[in-house]
C-alpha cells in the first residue's frame, strides 16, 4: 500500500520539525507503506510542489506563485490518483480554508483515508502579531468543517476530541538511528553545562533560566554554570527578551548563543553538555499537557533534562527535574543539587524510552485507521 505525507512548507536541515517529518516518513515505510513526501520547494525564488523527487506543480516566481502555492491542490489529487495512494497523512499548518476542505473531500472521493496531525494543541495563543491573527481568523472559521471531513486527527496532547472529532493520541517519537547517544563523561564537580535546542519562541521560557543564572551569579559562586543556546530566534520579540538580559546581567561568559547547529557540530556540543533545558514557558501559550519532541531527543541522547509542562511519558522519571509552570526564575542551586545526586547512566536514560520510537507510534495510528 502507498501513502503520501503531506506538508505545506519546505525544509531546513537544522530545523527540528524538518527532521521529525523525515523520521515519520521512515516510520511509515518501516510499517510497510511505500511513502512519498509532498512538500514545497522554493529554491532561487521558484516555488514548486514536490512529491518525492518529482515536481508535480511549478508555480514559477513572483506574487502569483505566492498565492498559487496556498490554494492549488489539484496537483496533489492527480498524483494520488496516478500512484494509487490509499493514505494521506497531512500535517496541519493551521490552514483550514475552502481550498484545503476541497482537497480533503476530493481525496476521500478517490478512496483515500485522510488523517491530519495537529502538532501543538491548543495553538490560538501562539498567534501574537496582527498579521498572524488574520490567518488564524480564517482557520478558526473553517477548521471544524475541515475536521468533519477527516478520518482522524493525530495529537500529541491528552485531548480525546479536537474540533468535535475523536483524536488518535500518540507521543512525539524518536528515530534512534538518527540520534547518537552521548559518549563523553564530564566532570560536573567543577562546572555544569546546560543545553537548549530549539527555534526560539517565547513559550520556551529560556528567559526564566537566564534570570535564574543572574540571581545565582550575583552570589559570586565558585561553581560555574554555562548555558549553550542552540537555534535561531523566531522573531525580534524573543531576541529582545533574551539578548539584552544577558548583557544587563553580565552573563556574557556563561550564556553562549551558538545559532543554528546540526550534524556533527550539534553532536559534539551535546557531548560537552550535562543537562538539557526543555520548555519552561508553555503556560504562556495556554498549554498544560504536551509531549514535545525536544524532551524525547534529550532522553534519546542520554542526558537528564528539565521542563515545566506535564508530559505523561516522563513524569516521575528519576532523570527529570520539574520546575513550576510560572514566571519565577529557575533555581540554579536546586538544579545543581539535582544533577549531583543523579546515578542513571546515558544508556539507561535512552533504554527507558524504547517504546517511543517513531515506528511504534506510527503503528498506533495505522491500527486505528485500518
Amino acid at each position: 500500500m502507498k501513502a503520501l505525507f503531506l506538508t505545506f512548507h519546505g525544509f531546513d536541515s537544522a530545523n527540528g520539525i524538518s527532521k521529525k517529518i523525515h523520521y515519520q516518513v521512515r516510520a511509515l515505510e518501516a510499517n510497510g507503506l511505500e511513502t512519498y513526501l509532498c512538500y514545497l520547494s522554493e529554491e532561487h525564488g521558484r516555488k514548486q510542489r514536490m512529491a518525492g523527487k518529482q515536481v508535480i506543480a511549478d508555480y514559477g516566481t513572483g506574487w502569483r506563485s505566492k498565492i498559487s502555492k496556498r490554494i492549488e491542490f489539484d496537483s496533489i489529487v492527480r498524483f494520488v490518483v496516478r500512484e494509487k495512494i490509499k493514505l494521506v497523512y497531512m500535517r496541519s499548518a493551521h490552514n483550514a480554508n475552502p481550498f484545503t476542505i476541497r482537497l480533503v473531500r476530493r481525496l476521500k472521493q478517490e478512496g483515500c483515508r485522510v488523517i491530519m496531525e495537529i502538532p501543538t494543541y491548543p495553538y490560538d495563543q501562539e498567534y501574537v502579531t496582527f498579521r498572524m491573527k488574520i490567518g488564524l481568523y480564517l482557520d478558526r472559521y473553517y477548521r471544524k468543517k475541515l475536521a468533519r471531513c477527516l478520518d482522524g486527527i493525530v495529537t500529541f496532547s491528552d485531548y480525546k476530541t479536537i474540533f468535535g472529532v475523536p483524536t488518535i493520541q500518540i507521543s512525539n517519537g524518536i528515530d534512534f538511528e538518527a540520534i547518537p547517544l552521548k559518549h563523553a563523561l564530564n566532570t560536573p564537580e567543577r562546572e555544569l553545562h546546560l543545553i537548549g535546542v530549539a527555534e526560539i519562541h517565547y513559550w520556551h521560557g529560556y528567559d526564566r533560566l537566564i534570570k535564574g543564572m543572574a540571581e545565582y551569579y550575583a552570589t559570586q559562586p565558585d561553581y560555574k554554570v554555562y548555558f549553550h543556546l542552540i537555534g535561531d530566534f523566531f522573531s525580534a520579540r524573543e531576541r529582545n527578551e533574551i539578548v539584552p538580559l544577558i548583557g544587563q546581567s553580565g552573563l556574557g561568559p556563561y550564556v553562549i548563543l551558538h545559532g543554528a547547529l546540526h550534524g556533527k557540530a550539534l553532536d559534539n556540543l551535546f557531548d560537552r553538555c550535562d543537562m538539557g533545558i526543555g520548555s519552561l514557558g508553555r503556560h504562556r501559550s495556554g498549554i498544560q499537557h504536551i509531549k514535545t519532541l525536544k524532551n524525547r531527543e534529550y532522553a534519546a541522547r542520554g542526558i537528564p533534562f528539565i521542563y515545566s509542562e506535564t508530559d505523561t511519558d516522563f513524569e516521575n522519571r528519576p532523570y527529570i527535574l520539574k520546575v513550576p509552570a510560572n514566571e519565577a526564575p529557575v533555581n540554579i542551586g536546586r538544579l545543581i543539587a539535582f544533577y549531583r545526586q543523579l546515578s542513571v547512566s546515558p544508556s539507561g536514560i535512552r533504554a527507558s524510552i524504547q517504546e517511543l520510537s517513531w515506528e511504534r507510534q506510527i503503528k498506533k495510528v495505522l491500527e486505528r485507521i485500518f
